[in-house]
């Protein structure tokens, strides 16, 4: 049986003091065995570090550079991510995307570069509402997955994470029916079948989308749904340790 994973994505949101009481009730009200993820915003890293040390609670970034070192500014690096106890890094988010032009050609990079440094890489993929009424999900997740197999290769899987975000449900209120969710992250499993059935079996699958404490338990008894990439619900302690104890 594939472990559970919630992660939450805090976004562009964010204080000291904000940040302070979201994680003191995290550690106080999440608890093994659903495996959950915090990653705020990177200047707050190293505080949230510090919070979550001896919790059951990983951390995690919301980008990273493909890049080692250099002449890059305002980038930030796997070796930095160590540094600060990362564990688990979202690659392709659909903002990353949209707003500051990400390509696959880079997201593959990106993730080939986080598996070789030894942290897990939580592949974003999803549509756009046009994409999806013009009938394309399929395709539109397919080329987004195939362009990072056929880069770093089916291998690479056994120590990632693939998170299925449609664009039109992100932050908008609007939520992927439980069977419109798992008919993609069976199409998901699917492909990565078609390189090695047993790693596709292994690799957790991920739903976000407007996931909160109300529609989580519903989404996660989906045969392919292994968890959640949480964004809004996971600023209040209480709904994100509601949404993780629906995926226990």
């Amino acid at each position: 049986m594939r472990a559970k994973l919630v992660i939450a994505n805090w976004k562009m949101n964010a204080d000291k003091a904000m940040l302070a009481k979201l994680l003191a009730g995290y550690v106080a009200a999440i608890k093994p065995p659903v495996k959950a993820v915090a990653c705020p915003p990177a200047p707050y890293l190293a505080q949230a570090q510090q919070q979550l040390e001896g919790s059951a609670i990983a951390l995690g970034a919301q980008n990273v550079s493909q890049f080692e070192k250099g002449a890059y500014t305002g980038e930030i690096s796997l070796s930095m991510l160590q540094d600060l106890g990362c564990e688990y890094v979202i690659l392709g988010h659909s903002e990353r995307r949209s707003l500051f032009g990400e390509q696959d050609t880079d997201i593959a990079e990106k993730f080939v570069a986080t598996i070789a440094a030894g942290l897990t890489p939580v592949l974003c993929v999803g549509e756009t509402r046009e994409q999806r009424q013009a009938g394309e999900t399929d395709s539109v997740v397919s080329s987004q997955l195939d362009a990072v197999v056929n880069v770093a290769g089916i291998k690479s899987f056994e120590k990632a994470v693939v998170a299925y975000e449609p664009v039109w449900a992100i932050g908008t209120g609007d939520t992927a029916t439980p069977e419109q969710a798992q008919q993609v992250h069976k199409l998901l499993r699917e492909k990565l079948a078609e390189s090695d059935a047993d790693i596709a079996q292994r690799v957790p699958l991920l739903y976000g989308g407007s996931v909160n404490a109300e529609n989580a338990e519903e989404l996660f008894a989906m045969t392919d749904i292994d968890g959640g990439l949480v964004g809004g619900a996971s600023l209040d302690a209480s709904a994100f340790a509601a949404i993780c104890a629906a995926a226990n």
